[in-house]
């Protein structure tokens, strides 16, 4: 789960990993009411797809509601969070204590971020790219130029 406003190589990264351990991967676009999305969900939805196509187990979806109870609709039985650094996984870890409170089965498992990848986020990609800096390693090629369209309106 994630916003993945806009997905990052390094989101892409922990996907593609995750997809050689597991049988599918959903990647969850998860709506966080404390955050405010420059992309909308669909667009999100659409570029991870584009991002993920030659992965045969890997699918996209959407809830705006607790990770929990899409976990409980959906049968899925791990999350997979990726960590840049040591605030993310105080974060992450106190996520994963919470989860597992509210349904004892909920695994999660964490997968460190790529030395290449791991300074990058998706506001990062926002800003840089924003303020007219290049992108292209930060992001997907197959989207690069609709991030580029949609944050610098050109």
């Amino acid at each position: 789960p994630g916003s993945f406003d806009p997905i990052t190589n390094g989101h892409l990264d922990i996907i593609r990993r995750a997809a050689a351990l597991f049988d599918e991967v959903i990647v969850l676009v998860a709506e966080n009411k404390d955050k405010h999305g420059f992309f909308t969900p669909q667009e999100r939805m659409e570029m991870i797809r584009l991002a993920t196509a030659e992965l045969p187990n890997v699918r996209v979806d959407y809830t705006d509601g607790l990770l929990i109870d899409y976990l409980r609709k959906t049968g899925a039985e791990a999350v997979v969070k990726g960590l840049r650094a040591m605030s993310d996984f105080e974060y992450e870890f106190q996520m994963a204590l919470t989860n597992r409170r509210l349904l004892a089965k909920c695994e999660t498992i964490f997968l460190p971020a790529a030395d290449e990848s791991m300074y990058v986020s998706s506001s990062i990609v926002r800003q840089v790219c924003g303020m007219g800096g290049d992108i292209s390693s930060f992001v997907p090629a197959v989207i690069h130029d609709e991030i580029v369209r949609k944050i610098t309106g050109k």
